[in-house]
């Protein structure tokens, strides 16, 4: 790959002159400030390597392929594309800091000549918003593990160089604090019988686009299909206020099965028949016809489960065990989470835990794919990450009594970190809070779950958007980065305290 030169600078507008907003004037020394943290951390720079050595391997990859030599591209597409990851990496951070939707971020960008100048597309003869799609494939252009580089390398820099970054004092990783939350998955209510309907609704339309395109086969008008289940959607929803509602639930359901059942079988030979047919009878690209085909074979191969989980719970009287429990047709890595809190006694998406040192610096995390194993074995494997990032664990451990046990008590004192873990037994408790150090470590602690509720509510939305558990581990990460950068903009800078004296 050809060595990057110089960026290229350009004339650009000057930023409006604004008075009478506090809060406008609040943002943009905000953004002035994040400007400058990409700039002397590097991690803007690191970005654009890490996307540009990935198109580079796409493109050979594409030239072997296709029995090619592979050339390596002009330096005017190479410097056209080092511009795109650029304007990339930073709508990505302006879009976590304001509109989480690409379509309405998109909408901001274009009224707002602030971000338009954070974003560097604000050049003199025109404005070039980028739309949602291509925002979308932004947020994507590198993976979860790269973007977590890049959140490590500022951490450190936060900790170990803060001079390099003109703050006033450097962070202290004196203090692990940490604590577990669940990221809701953007799912409805995981009722039974609705992911019958779920799974009508979902083949019909795909056979409604195959016949759209041109290739026909022998069945009912799917628009029939999609109003029958409708129509027993309502009668099922309804059938609660009855007196007999027990037996007449049990008779709607098995009219949805039956009707399910019908609708998968033509939804088989539809896919069948474009499978071999596509060419000869549809206009569809060989693309499309791959994403019909496969989002079709997802339903079918889910619906013989979710028809009986529905028999078992409402047929049957049985329960389902959790982990046997089909909670989306759509979102397979998703878990019951139970939090036996006031407002959700439980929760349907996936595990986080969230790390943080005294300063609010987020300094690990970890969403779950699976099950979570547990609070104490998140907590040991995140503290290994982190002396794997900072080189040393940090002086102390703080968390509440779910992270305890004898065995990480034992783990966390073997490692020679000062344990402030809250026990679970009332009179140990009571024996350690005779100490003060535990005691201001666990008043500290109880800050976390405000940090929680920041990144929660602030930078990833609730619900979090992304489909797929890749797209939601992806977007906590550009999440965190966004977060940890607002944090250190609001640090005091060592060259403002000289210019003040």
């Amino acid at each position: 790959m050809k060595k990057r030169g110089a960026e290229q600078l350009e004339f650009r507008r000057a930023l409006p002159v604004v008075v009478g907003n506090v809060d406008y004037l609040r943002n943009e020394a905000r953004l002035l400030r994040i400007d400058e943290l990409l700039r002397l951390s590097g991690i803007e720079d690191s970005y654009i390597e890490k996307c540009m050595v990935q198109w580079m391997t796409e493109l050979r990859a594409v030239a072997e392929k296709e029995g090619k030599r592979f050339r390596e591209p002009s330096e005017k597409a190479t410097a056209r594309y080092e511009r795109m990851c650029r304007q990339a990496f930073r709508c990505n951070i302006a879009r976590q800091l304001t509109e989480k939707e690409y379509r309405k971020f998109s909408l901001r960008l274009a009224e707002c000549a602030l971000l338009q100048w954070f974003c560097r597309i604000d050049r003199l003869e025109q404005t070039k918003v980028p739309t949602k799609s291509t925002l979308e494939r932004h947020d994507k252009l590198i993976p979860e593990s790269q973007v977590r580089e890049l959140i490590d390398l500022l951490n450190r820099m936060a900790i170990d160089n803060a001079g390099s970054l003109d703050m006033e004092r450097a962070l202290k990783l004196d203090v692990y604090l940490s604590d577990t939350t669940c990221v809701k998955a953007n799912i409805h209510f995981p009722t039974d019988w609705v992911l019958l309907r779920d799974g009508v609704r979902t083949l019909m339309k795909a056979v409604k686009v195959i016949r759209k395109h041109g290739l026909k086969y022998r069945m009912p008008d799917p628009d029939a299909f999609l109003k029958a289940v409708n129509r027993l959607s309502i009668e099922m929803s309804q059938s609660r206020r009855r007196l007999d509602s027990v037996k007449r639930r049990k008779t709607v359901l098995r009219q949805m099965k039956r009707l399910t059942k019908i609708v998968k079988k033509h939804a088989e030979r539809y896919s069948a028949r474009l499978q071999t047919r596509w060419r000869q009878e549809t206009d569809l690209h060989e693309g499309e016809v791959r994403q019909i085909i496969a989002r079709i074979a997802g339903i079918v191969e889910q619906l013989p489960a979710a028809i009986r989980q529905a028999h078992e719970r409402i047929i049957g009287g049985r329960k389902v065990e959790n982990q046997d429990k089909i909670l989306s047709l759509y979102e397979p890595d998703i878990h019951v989470i139970v939090r036996n809190k006031a407002d959700a006694e439980v929760e349907f998406g996936n595990t986080l835990l969230l790390a943080e040192q005294t300063d609010g610096l987020i300094v690990d995390w970890k969403l779950e794919k699976a099950i979570s194993p547990g609070d104490i074995a998140l907590m040991k494997t995140s503290l290994t990450r982190m002396k794997t990032v900072f080189e040393r664990y940090p002086s102390a451990v703080g968390a509440d009594r779910g992270f305890s046990s004898q065995a990480s008590h034992q783990w966390v004192q073997k490692e020679e970190m000062t344990d402030a873990i809250c026990p679970r037994d009332p009179g140990m408790l009571k024996e350690r809070l005779k100490d003060p150090k535990f005691r201001e470590i666990q008043k500290r602690r109880a800050q976390t779950e405000g940090r929680i509720g920041i990144l929660k509510n602030d930078f990833l939305g609730r619900p979090l958007l992304s489909k797929g558990f890749e797209h939601r581990e992806l977007a906590v990460s550009w999440a965190i980065l966004a977060h940890n950068l607002w944090l250190l903009a609001r640090i005091p800078q060592k060259s403002a305290m000289k210019n003040a004296a």
